[in-house]
């Protein structure tokens, strides 16, 4: 997996699928809470005068020359809860995010919230 020091790094580049198809540009990472390790990223994808960030899981991503291929296909990403480009993922979307790509969501013990932003 990734550090999330080196990851951060790639913001700017491709994000393509699993089958090198491109999805968008990495904007940013979220970090799992509980571990503090990179959990999802946001991709900017759209219309030049209607750009949005969809979330995609980092689990088996893997980096390529000038790209990170993240092992869900374009469409599935594509359709992923998004944020507007100045937006901020709300605790109460993180559950949609988690659901989207069928994985298990659990708060932390005290109820805080599962993703933070580095």
């Amino acid at each position: 997996m990734f550090e999330a020091e080196d990851i951060r790094e790639w913001r700017g580049h491709d994000v393509v699928d699993h089958e090198r198809h491109k999805i968008g540009v990495l904007e940013a990472v979220y970090v799992d809470t509980a571990t503090d390790q990179p959990a999802f990223a946001t991709v900017t994808v759209g219309l030049p005068t209607r750009h949005r960030l969809v979330f995609v899981p980092l689990a088996d991503a893997t980096v390529g020359p000038d790209y990170l291929k993240v092992a869900y296909d374009k469409k599935q990403v594509k359709e992923a809860p998004s944020i507007g480009t100045d937006g901020e993922l709300l605790a109460e979307d993180e559950k949609t995010v988690f659901a989207h790509y069928e994985l298990a969501y659990r708060t932390g013990a005290g109820g805080e919230r599962r993703l933070a932003r580095r």
